[in-house]
Parts: structure tokens; sequence; C-alpha cells
């Protein structure tokens, strides 16, 4: 099996991948230890493992998955990729962003790609059918707009919204116009893109659009839009590029 750990801001993601690609279990912590690494090592036959953090991983965490794994990958701008990364600065491209666009190339190879991950920040990142990655934009996420909006003003309360609140379109009270503000804003933001990048190509099903993150639901009830919805695609990109690195050692 293959251990893929995709750290966070808030939380650790881990999957557990068969040897033909196949996620086969999947968990999420709060905090990610390294008894916490050699308690997978032991309950299951992991062999392989590769690691993408945003944030500046334990090197307890590195050091155990060192000593355990056949091989160990932990993710940087140096790492050897299935696809070609354009971006001009690469060192400082988020490793999730990268990992997100190499499992959205794996699951549809040879088109173009709009890749949309809604979580602390929201970004969107363009891949070509050529297996190019072009680049992406970096916009507040949900969280972020609300807690802006409250700090930021005197008067203005901070609002709690989840996926299953009733978001209007206007609001007739200041909390449900914060909330629709900052939902409905994101909504439109979403199909703003969507449709400027599907406006570039003769048919609009020329392109693919993936949506992944923790704040996904609250686009997918208020964007009605064609879209691949899932939620591992980072775990699924870094898995990916842990077969590409095994495939490229055995040559």
């Amino acid at each position: 099996m293959n251990l893929c750990i995709d750290q966070g801001n808030s939380r650790t993601k881990v999957a557990l991948f068969d040897e033909g690609g196949e996620l086969v279990k999947s968990f999420i912590y709060k905090t990610f230890t390294s008894a916490d690494v050699k308690r997978l090592f032991t309950l299951y036959p992991i062999q392989d493992s590769i690691v993408s953090s945003v944030v500046n991983i334990e090197p307890s965490v590195v050091n155990a998955l060192n000593q355990v794994s056949r091989r160990f990958v932990l993710l940087d701008h140096h790492t050897p990729i299935p696809i070609v990364n354009d971006y001009e600065s690469p060192a400082s491209l988020g490793q999730d962003r990268l990992a997100a666009a190499v499992g959205a190339a794996y699951i549809c190879p040879h088109k173009d790609i709009l890749i949309i991950d809604a979580g602390s920040a929201i970004t969107y990142d363009v891949m070509s059918k050529d297996g190019h990655y072009i680049g992406g934009n970096i916009a507040p996420g949900i969280r972020v707009r609300l807690q802006s909006l409250h700090r930021l003003s005197k008067k203005l309360p901070l609002v709690e919204v989840d996926e299953n609140s009733m978001i209007p379109l206007f609001g007739k009270n200041t909390n449900d116009a914060i909330a629709a503000g900052v939902i409905r804003g994101i909504a439109f933001e979403v199909k703003g893109y969507i449709r400027a990048l599907r406006a570039e190509h003769k048919k609009a099903s020329d392109i693919e659009v993936f949506l992944t993150g923790g704040h996904a639901p609250f686009i997918l009830n208020h964007v009605k839009d064609t879209m691949h919805y899932e939620k591992n695609l980072v775990l699924i990109g870094l898995n990916a590029i842990l077969l590409y690195i095994i495939a490229q050692d055995k040559q």
C-alpha cells in the first residue's frame, strides 16, 4: 500500500491506496504524530509514503516516515511530477494546489481543467490538456471573509454558516445580509471563472471543472453547474506523484 498525507492548516487528511491506485481507507486527524505513523504501518502493509504540507511538518513525523517507509517523499518543487509546472515561482506554489492539479489530470487526462479548492482560501488553478499547470488565483475563503467583515468593521457581527444554512439571495436582516453577501458572492465568483474559461473553448464540454476542499458543499449548494466533486483530490494527486516516482525508479 501507499500512504499519502495531506497536512493542511487545521487538519491532516491521510489515505491508503492499493497497488492498483484505488483509495482503500482514509482518515482525518486533528493532530498527526509520529505515533500515528507507527500505528498505521503496524496495522497496514504500507511500503511507500508521501507527504504534502502547507505548514511546517513536525520533524518527528518526517523521521518516523523515513524510518519505516521503503520510499518516502516529502513533496516540494524539486519533486519529480507527471505534469509540467509552468508557474513562474514554483517554490511558492502551494503543495496542495500542485497535488490537486496532478490528481485532476490523473482522473481526466488530456483535458483542459479548472480546479476549485474551497478551504481556508479558495484557489482556482488551471491545467492544459497537454499536461501543463498554467497557473491560478487565490481568494479569501468563506470563514476568512466572515471574520474580516467582523474584525475590520465596528458594528458588523461575526456570522456563522454551514452547508445546511438557508442563504437568501438578498438579506432582510444584518446576519442574513452578511451570509448572503459572502456565500452568494463566492457562488457568483465561481460561476464567473467557469464562464470565462468556457468562453475560450468552442464547446463547454472541452473543459472539466473539479471541486474539492472542506467548504466545497457550500459551492455545490449554490452553483448549479456540472462539476466533478472529489473530496480526496489532493490525496489522489499525491498517490499519482508517488506512482510516477516509483515507475521512474524502475526504469
